[in-house]
């Protein structure tokens, strides 16, 4: 339960989003590295109102969504940010939000825009999945935006929309569903809640989907989680996700087809009133994360690094954290993966990472303790 500081919670709504003290996750994490230690310099291009998401355009521009639902096409020196005409209403109460950004891997050729929201609709609330054409002038706007697909079912609650979006290599769309707080929807094979979806680039169900033929819903690639919050291919192939789980149990899995992942079965946490779910090794037939965090991290976006700006850390992954610490990374070694580095970003709650073109890493801030929701810029520190 996450969400920017511009819509403050109750204390105890806080606690519950940020975990408290507790056990560490498997594989101790790294002590915290201070300021003057940490190999990177950070520096501020812009300050945006509660961003949520950011992708790069070819030319090093980028395109940035708010949480209240405002798309911004922004200058590669961050200087200049201008709003896109075409974006649909957007119900930003509680953790709703315009969400995940990224353009189509032939978007120099169709100029085709993805982009996740919440709205309102028959039963409730829920995660829609949108594109449209990006056309620039003196007035930006996607142009012909058309919903492609819509979570089901629709439900009453303002949580766990989730809504990340990644391009396979082989050019298929995942789509992550979370759970929406509502627990067994994870489980049901006929809801895509609590899920990792595989479509078409119009948002059809792929063919081939593993689950379809045991009567799963015909789009679900892999169920059993909770809120999904970062979800990204490695050089490989390998399709990695981050979830935030119920009090602790923060979650980093690696994403195969047909798995179940065991929400809320089991779980490296436990409910908030203090019920305990079983953990992952009770229940050997469920798939279990590759890292986990306990204490709570809140993990939001998730890049697998690929630059040559920090050749060190090519193909670790990337995860902003809305609790402390800030930012953290975790190397990867084929389908393993192993607790690194974690650090401080003075405070504040990291949304998303990025990779930028020139493979400096990108932050946005979620808004916190004097900022709107800065833009960063992680380079490396002579």
């Amino acid at each position: 339960m996450h969400r920017p500081t511009s819509f403050i919670l109750p204390a105890i709504a806080l606690l519950a989003a940020c975990g408290g003290a507790g056990e560490e996750g498997n594989a101790a994490a790294p002590a915290t590295a201070a300021a003057a230690d940490k190999p990177f310099v950070a520096t501020v291009v812009a300050d945006f109102d509660s961003p949520w998401a950011m992708t790069f355009l070819p030319d090093g521009r980028m395109l940035v969504t708010e949480k209240a639902g405002r798309m911004l096409l922004v200058s590669a020196d961050g200087k200049a940010a201008t709003p896109l005409a075409g974006i649909p209403a957007v119900d930003s109460e509680g953790q709703g939000a315009l969400m995940d950004v990224v353009l189509h891997p032939k978007f120099a050729e169709n100029r085709l825009v993805y982009f996740s929201f919440s709205e309102k609709g028959e039963g409730g609330k829920g995660v829609a999945l949108a594109r449209g054409t990006l056309a620039e002038g003196p007035a930006p706007a996607l142009r012909d935006v058309q919903v492609i697909f819509r979570a089901s079912p629709y439900v009453e609650g303002d949580g766990h929309y989730s809504g990340r979006i990644a391009f396979a290599p082989d050019g298929h769309l995942f789509f992550t569903n979370g759970e929406r707080q509502k627990f067994d929807p994870a489980q049901d094979p006929k809801s895509t809640l609590g899920k990792v979806l595989r479509l078409n680039d119009d948002g059809t169900p792929a063919k081939g989907n593993p689950l379809a033929a045991r009567g799963f819903h015909p789009a679900i690639w892999s169920y059993g989680h909770r809120n999904l919050l970062g979800l990204a291919f490695d050089a490989q192939g390998n399709l990695w996700e981050q979830e935030m789980g119920p009090r602790h149990g923060d979650e980093l899995n690696l994403i195969l087809p047909g798995r179940n992942y065991g929400y809320p079965i089991v779980s490296n946490g436990d409910h908030y009133d203090g019920r305990p779910i079983p953990d992952h090794d009770t229940r050997p037939d469920l798939e279990a994360p590759k890292v986990y965090w306990k204490p709570a991290i809140s993990p939001a976006g998730l890049m697998i690094y690929s630059g040559d700006m920090f050749p060190e850390w090519k193909g670790s992954a990337f995860i902003g954290a809305m609790n402390m610490p800030g930012l953290v990374r975790v190397a990867l070694d084929g389908t393993s993966a192993a607790k690194a580095d974690q650090w401080d970003m003075d405070g504040q709650r990291i949304r998303e990472v990025e990779q930028g073109p020139d493979g400096a890493i990108w932050l946005l801030e979620d808004g916190l303790r004097g900022s709107q929701g800065r833009l960063l810029r992680l380079t490396p520190r002579r």
